[in-house]
């Protein structure tokens, strides 16, 4: 399970990682917490292009599921915790998922953030002991501008898989830049390349590992 503070999130951070899973044959599900809405100030065509983003992007991948909380982006600190906490608890009682995948703990944008916090809170072993691995995806745009600089410690060879990865990003047109723009096709072959570097191979991504029960 890839939980996304905000759509195209997932890609960026664990889009190889995803495409891997889903020729291993394992089932991979998404947790978005934030979305367009128009009484976010978003208006009906944003939206409706947003929404049509997503679903080529669950189309591309296969998803096994995918959930939305349908929250407000750049707001998710001024809900109430237990409130998203039980919406989110609820969620992977349903799925069970073996494997989590949440933002870097400490990214710059407040959304990545408390998704965190509040996911986390969700992982207690005496609760949800299906849950055997946590990793945090790091995720350009966010996680290097972090004062706790991002230190991988887990590493996934997705060389087969960087083109798919970068075919997905392109869905999302709205987010997607030209270099030096962070979110770019060539930062995120850049920083494939280095964690390809670091791991031994070609293309990787880099996780850090928060926990692994075996």
């Amino acid at each position: 399970m890839i939980v996304a503070p905000h759509p195209d999130d997932e890609t960026l951070g664990a889009g190889g990682y995803i495409l891997k899973q889903k020729r291993l044959g394992n089932q991979v599900f998404v947790l978005n917490m934030t979305h367009m809405k128009v009484d976010y100030g978003y208006s009906a065509e944003r939206i409706r292009m947003r929404d049509v983003e997503i679903q080529k992007m669950i189309t591309a991948y296969s998803l096994d599921g995918f959930y939305n909380l349908n929250l407000k982006p750049a707001g998710l600190d001024t809900y109430p915790a237990s409130e998203i906490i039980q919406k989110i608890s609820q969620i992977i009682e349903k799925i069970k998922p073996s494997i989590i995948v949440l933002p870097y703990r400490f990214d710059v944008h407040s959304d990545h953030r408390v998704t965190f916090d509040l996911c986390y809170s969700c992982t207690k072993t005496f609760r949800y002991p299906y849950i055997k691995k946590i990793l945090m995806m790091e995720v350009l745009s966010e996680t290097e501008y972090a004062i706790n600089g991002f230190q991988p410690n887990y590493f996934v060879d997705i060389s087969d898989f960087i083109e798919k990865k970068i075919e997905i990003l392109k869905i999302y047109k709205s987010e997607i830049k030209k270099h030096p723009f962070p979110r770019s096709e060539d930062a995120v072959k850049a920083m494939s390349l280095l964690r390809g570097l670091m791991a031994g191979g070609v293309y990787a991504e880099a996780f850090f590992l928060v926990k692994y029960i075996e």
